[in-house]
């Protein structure tokens, strides 16, 4: 049940989002400007991402912009913290990111799975920025830069690709976190999203979901659960390149329950 205000502004939502669908305007591909170099940031973080640099042999600010290069480093920090020296190897077969947006984070996925082809799968591609480009635009200039990556326009619940290795970050779960993306309701089915991503999970693959704090975990836990499931193992850790965020990141890990 969804109160009259949500729904009036699902309502607004959902005419611009069909507009953006049959206009599909683009300006081709953009390609950000590297930084080069990263303003000067607590030494904490920058220790950090020496560190991760170091790892991963990533140096995001050589190909994007100052913001999506410590965006990108955030994103690789939480899977290095999170993911446990236990855990099973990490699929490098075929990656599938759902609801990437632009895919700004491609590089992060890129440089912790190390896939042989990565694929972002999001269904607003055609939102319309202040500059006149489109998320398209901005995505197709991000996976341009690696190799086997494609961003794929489509509503995952019709998408029917396996893939080795899954990753979902803070997936839509409640009307308030869709509705904040200026996305319809009617777009709002995580039962059947999670249901979809364990039909696309090859039979020796994992899922990876990143949530918004414990209570959102659980409520995805219970969804996996009920979609068939398995989980391997949660980590929430707290890292210095994550304390904007009010609620810590949840990393969770699945496999099917055959």
């Amino acid at each position: 049940m969804f109160s009259l205000f949500q729904r009036l502004r699902s309502l607004r939502h959902r005419f611009w989002y069909g507009v953006s669908e049959r206009v599909r305007w683009s300006r081709g591909t953009f390609r950000e400007t590297p930084a080069r170099e990263l303003p000067a940031l607590p030494v904490e973080q920058s220790r950090r991402i020496a560190a991760l640099r170091d790892r991963y042999q990533a140096r995001f600010e050589s190909a994007l912009a100052t913001q999506t290069s410590l965006n990108n480093y955030e994103y690789l920090d939480i899977l290095d913290h999170a993911w446990p020296g236990t855990a099973r190897v990490r699929p490098q077969g075929t990656l599938c990111d759902v609801g990437c947006a632009s895919f700004w984070y491609a590089a992060a996925l890129a440089a912790f799975f190390q896939p042989r082809e990565l694929v972002g799968v999001e269904v607003e591609g055609y939102r319309l920025y202040r500059d006149g480009r489109t998320r398209s635009d901005y995505a197709a200039g991000y996976v341009s830069q690696l190799p086997n990556a494609r961003f794929i326009v489509a509503d995952y619940l019709h998408y029917a690709e396996p893939a080795d290795l899954i990753t979902a970050w803070f997936p839509f779960l409640t009307p308030r976190a869709i509705l904040a993306w200026r996305l319809p309701l009617s777009l709002l089915r995580p039962e059947q999203l999670i249901r979809r991503i364990r039909l696309n999970l090859k039979p020796e693959g994992c899922f990876v979901m990143v949530n918004h704090g414990a209570e959102e975990a659980q409520a995805a836990t219970k969804l996996c659960i009920a979609a068939g499931l398995q989980l391997d193992w949660v980590q929430s850790t707290p890292s210095v390149l994550s304390r904007r965020r009010p609620l810590a990141p949840v990393v969770s890990a699945w496999h099917r329950r055959d």
